[in-house]
C-alpha cells in the first residue's frame, strides 16, 4: 500500500519537473522475479525506476541510509534491503535471494553513484548464479542534471530510461564475467 501511494506521489512530482522518456518497459516481467541492473547517476535513480517500472521493485540500498530511524523505516517498508558496502555482506545477499524467489530486485552494479562503467561489483553475477532470475538492464540518463553540485535549486529536464535484456550469460559463468557483460550492456544502451 505504501509503495503504491509513494509511486503515485513520485510520478506526479517527477512529471512536474521532468519529461520522462521510457523505452523497453514491456521487457519487464509483470508477475515473475527478475534482477534489474541499472547505472547509478543520482539519488533520484531508485525513484525513477520505481515510477517507470510496472511491477513493484525491491532495492539493495547502502546500509548508511537506514541509520535515520524514520527514513530507514520508510525505505524498508517500500522494499529496500540494507547492504553493507565494501565487504561481502552475506546477510544482505541471503535476504535478496529470498526476495528474488517471488519479487524483482534492483541492483546498481557500479556500487555507488558514478558515470564510470569501468569499476563495478560482482554482486549481480552472484545473484544471477544463485537465483537463476533473468537480468534486465536499465540505462538512466538525465537524473544527474537535476540538482547540480553547488546549486541551490533543482533544474527541469528530460530523463530517459532504456530497458533491455542481457544475452550470452550462463549460470556457469564466473561472477565477474556475468557482471562485466551486464555492465557492458548497460554502457551500450
Amino acid at each position: 500500500m505504501l509503495y503504491r501511494i509513494g509511486k503515485i506521489l513520485c510520478t506526479v512530482i517527477l512529471n512536474c519537473f521532468f519529461e520522462l522518456e521510457i523505452r523497453g518497459s514491456d521487457l519487464l516481467p509483470k508477475n515473475d522475479p527478475f534482477i534489474l541492473a541499472s547505472n547509478h547517476l543520482s539519488y533520484l535513480d531508485p525513484i525513477v525506476l520505481g515510477v517507470v517500472a510496472p511491477p513493484a521493485l525491491n532495492y539493495l540500498a547502502k546500509e548508511e541510509l537506514f541509520r535515520n530511524k524514520f527514513f530507514g523505516g520508510l525505505i524498508k517498508n517500500v522494499g529496500a534491503i540494507p547492504l553493507e558496502r565494501g565487504k561481502a555482506d552475506i546477510k544482505a545477499m541471503r535476504a535478496v535471494l529470498n526476495v528474488l524467489k517471488k519479487k524483482p530486485v534492483v541492483i546498481f552494479p557500479q556500487g555507488a553513484r558514478s558515470a564510470d562503467f569501468d569499476k563495478f561489483k560482482v554482486g549481480v553475477g552472484f545473484l544471477y548464479r544463485r537465483s537463476g532470475a533473468p537480468i534486465i538492464v536499465a540505462k538512466i540518463r538525465g537524473t544527474d542534471k537535476f540538482l547540480l553540485k553547488g546549486s541551490r535549486f533543482a533544474r527541469r529536464g528530460k530523463i530517459r530510461v532504456v530497458f533491455d535484456r542481457v544475452e550470452g550469460i550462463s549460470r556457469k559463468d564466473a561472477y565477474e564475467d556475468i557482471a562485466r557483460k551486464v555492465i557492458g550492456r548497460i554502457r551500450s544502451l
